[in-house]
């Protein structure tokens, strides 16, 4: 360990409670502190793929992930933001069920649904507009598994008008071409989640937001540095005092994040 790198001194379970109550004002109002720290653990306790990170990188990096999501009011238990690994990097992205959540959330003109699908090769889908007002079609052929030929995102409004946004195949690689992973776990094992968030956030350029305070609506503009490869805006350095932990041998082994100081090397553990 290098000398100027100092071991966490809490579980993990507690130093993301306590960071997230110190930045309270952050959070949204009704945000549950407990249930969100609660939701983390199970979510990181199932996943074989942050614990090998952790093990290797230290579990700062999961912490600020957390975080950011959590200023979003956002749950990665519920899929709607995700953490993935990059070599060393660990890129926070907002899946396109958060988007759509926050979207309808902080909408100034209130919002009844917001959703975006894929298109197949089969599938019945259109789209036009009478009298300036847009109207659209879809009806997918049942257990279609042809080829992708675009996507598209529609908002509905409370007072019945659509806004209706809609990319082909072209389109949408063209934009994963620009991302520093367009090979990456999320373009390359969730390519359909891809395009469908690519469509909601073409979507969200066109409808006006006003969120709780101006950190939601810093790290909610920045979302798509996984796709584009934008710097991602950080999160409050709450863990600054982590360190790295050298990779070990984990035997297909699981973190358990809820009693992290048993799986750490002897130097990481807590104490005085």
């Amino acid at each position: 360990m290098a000398q100027n790198e100092i071991a966490p001194k809490n579980e993990f379970s507690v130093v993301l409670s306590n960071g997230l109550q110190e930045n309270k004002e952050a959070l949204p109002s009704d945000f549950n502190i407990p249930r969100f720290v609660q939701n983390s653990l199970a979510l990181l306790n199932g996943n074989k793929t942050l614990s090998d990170y952790a093990r290797s990188y230290g579990t700062a990096p999961i912490k600020q992930g957390l975080m950011r999501g959590a200023f979003l009011g956002l749950d990665a238990l519920n899929s709607e933001f995700h953490l993935i690994p990059y070599g060393k990097e660990l890129q926070f992205i907002i899946d396109y069920r958060g988007a759509t959540k926050l979207m309808k959330q902080y909408s100034i003109k209130p919002v009844a649904d917001i959703f975006a699908e894929v298109v197949r090769q089969g599938d019945d889908y259109k789209r036009w507009s009478e009298h300036g007002e847009w109207d659209y079609k879809f009806e997918p052929m049942p257990f279609n598994g042809g080829a992708v030929i675009g996507a598209f995102a529609v908002c509905k409004f409370a007072d019945g008008t659509l806004m209706i946004e809609e990319l082909d195949k072209a389109e949408l690689e063209k934009i994963r071409s620009k991302s520093k992973m367009s090979n990456g776990m999320a373009w390359k094992d969730f390519t359909n989640e891809m395009y469908k968030k690519t469509a909601i956030h073409r979507l969200k350029k066109r409808i006006p937001l006003s969120f709780d305070n101006p950190k939601q609506k810093e790290l909610f503009d920045e979302d798509g540095a996984i796709e584009l490869g934008k710097p991602q805006v950080e999160a409050p350095d709450v863990f600054a005092e982590s360190t790295v932990i050298e990779k070990e041998d984990t035997q297909n082994d699981v973190v358990d994040f809820n009693d992290i100081e048993e799986t750490m090397p002897d130097f990481l553990k807590g104490g005085d």
